[in-house]
């Protein structure tokens, strides 16, 4: 599916299904479609979506059947075939606990004796990974964050760690507001994830384009409505 504002030059950039970040199904494509957009309008750049599992997107942009890809960090690996943005912007990564089960820690180490969720695929920080491996942590995996926060309202875990507004989001639509309210998460990150714009190396025009977003992206700070999105955000999904 395929999502289209307009503009004068237009830019073609593979999404996927992460709300609240982004969604074929949510206002705007979610706030991370929606900061996209804004940012390359505000430069006179129209954003065309094409929505695809994220793998097959991260392909698409890859080998330039597509322009880019939005929903990914960069790291090492990426970098050899795409140009990265600026961060457009920093999530923290928590513990989700319920709130009758206080959560104590200071160093990943201190976490040992508690039953731990977790997503497959996800690494999460590489710290994380690290002390999973090693046996410092134990984490039961489980195909969807959805199926880790069920767990966790029946007590077969004791934390799970999800992005912060990842986390909320899935929450409020999971539970019934009464359940929501029993789980809380512990203020300490554990890590941060950053998000970038990714834009192929095979498209010529892709370091022009990645400059023009940078650009644009500022401006959307500057003018206040890059946190107005994500304080109606928090608001709209964040326990009082």
């Amino acid at each position: 599916m395929v999502g289209v504002s307009f503009g004068a030059e237009k830019i073609r950039l593979c999404n996927g299904e992460w709300p609240p970040y982004f969604s074929q199904y949510l206002p705007h494509y979610g706030i991370g479609s929606r900061i996209v957009s804004e940012a390359f309008a505000l430069e006179g750049v129209t954003v065309e979506y094409g929505f695809f599992p994220w793998k097959r997107a991260l392909n698409n942009a890859q080998y330039g059947q597509w322009d880019g890809v939005v929903g990914y960090e960069s790291n090492f690996e990426r970098e050899r075939n795409f140009f990265a943005s600026n961060t457009v912007w920093a999530a923290p990564w928590v513990f989700f606990h319920l709130k009758n089960q206080p959560l104590f820690w200071g160093k990943l180490d201190d976490l040992a004796s508690y039953r731990m969720g977790g997503t497959l695929a996800y690494m999460y920080t590489p710290e994380f990974l690290a002390a999973e491996k090693s046996g410092k942590l134990r984490v039961e995996r489980v195909p969807s964050d959805e199926q880790n926060f069920k767990k966790l309202v029946i007590g077969r875990i004791d934390i799970f760690p999800q992005l912060l507004d990842v986390g909320y989001f899935q929450i409020r639509n999971l539970f019934d507001p009464d359940t929501a309210q029993t789980i809380t998460h512990h203020p300490k990150p554990f890590g941060i994830h950053r998000e970038h714009l990714l834009l192929s190396k095979v498209r010529k025009q892709s370091v022009r384009l990645l400059e023009t977003f940078n650009r644009g992206l500022l401006r959307l700070k500057e003018s206040g409505r890059y946190d107005q999105y994500f304080a109606e955000l928090r608001n709209s999904t964040h326990q009082p």
